[in-house]
């Protein structure tokens, strides 16, 4: 391994990670990166084992983990604690597939409103308004609002 892979300052890191300063000062204060002491008169160094927990952290943010359940991912990162790994996919895997549905449900909606506007005729109301102006004050009715709420 080459000394610049293993001595690197925070500018090297982040391009490395490919991520902004910024982004490993914000990790840093999570919890989820180390900092490394600063040597008197000197600069700090990051090593390949730095990158390699960023990218995990940045891949477990792209499958939807939110950054505290990173840190409980990262807490059972010495491989052994694959039951518990396990345990948190499912919780994420099903929110996933809560939010597919729901996100179903959305598009099934809009396609048929869509072709309503589509296909209408003459004046009358377009119905992808209508309908989310109905859907508007059926909501406030159910707050107890008035159709003037904003």
């Amino acid at each position: 391994m080459d000394a610049a892979a293993v001595d690197l300052t925070i500018g090297a890191f982040a391009k490395a990670a490919d991520v902004n300063v910024e982004t490993i000062r914000f990790y840093q204060r999570r919890g989820l990166l180390r900092q490394p002491a600063k040597p008197y008169g000197g600069i700090r160094r990051y090593d390949q084992a730095d990158v390699a927990r960023l990218r995990f952290v940045k891949s477990a943010q792209c499958l939807g983990f939110s950054l505290d359940e990173i840190g409980e991912l990262l807490q059972l990162e010495d491989g052994t604690h694959c039951r518990e790994a396990s345990m948190l996919g499912e919780v994420k895997l099903r929110s996933v597939r809560e939010k597919l549905a729901g996100l179903r449900r959305m598009e099934t909606a809009l396609s048929g409103l869509v072709k309503a506007c589509h296909a209408r005729k003459g004046s009358v109301s377009c119905p992808l308004i209508a309908s989310l102006s109905g859907a508007r004050t059926a909501a406030r009715r159910d707050r107890g609002g008035s159709d003037t709420d904003t």
